[in-house]
């Protein structure tokens, strides 16, 4: 893999943790790239790739301490405040492997008038997710 910087690497907090890193490693295609236990048998700290290593997001466990009373689930909460835009090759096989591992679709894929395809959907915790073939750099 070629030396690269990442810039921009989002984070998510689960209720369960373990349960969401098998759900993005098998409905969206992450790579564990480093996971950290934290003793009381949740994820401390997980560094996970996508695609071709140019992509990162780190996630773990929902804790009660001072940054956890901030940063909280999705399905906790009942709202995103944010989402993520993932760039893929082939919108419709992915949306069906996501949809075949549990993902919610809340958009099928449809191609947008300003170049690409894309669809939306939800990870088992409420978090939104797009995933689409259009790149603003390319």
């Amino acid at each position: 893999m070629a030396s690269h910087r990442l810039t921009v690497i989002p984070a998510f907090r689960y209720r369960d943790a373990n349960a969401a890193l098998d759900f993005l490693v098998r409905a969206f295609g992450f790579v564990e790239h480093m996971v950290v236990p934290d003793g009381e048998g949740g994820i401390a700290h997980a560094q996970l790739t996508f695609g071709d290593g140019q992509g990162m997001i780190m996630m773990g466990s929902a804790r009660d301490d001072d940054l956890g009373k901030l940063f909280r689930p999705a399905a906790e909460v009942g709202v995103n405040t944010c989402s993520v835009y993932l760039v893929v090759d082939d919108v419709d096989a992915h949306c069906e492997r996501a949809r075949q591992a549990g993902a919610e679709i809340i958009t099928e894929p449809v191609d947008r008038d300003y170049g690409g395809r894309d669809y939306g959907c939800k990870d088992p915790e409420g978090h939104l997710w797009f995933f689409g073939s259009y790149d603003p750099l390319a």
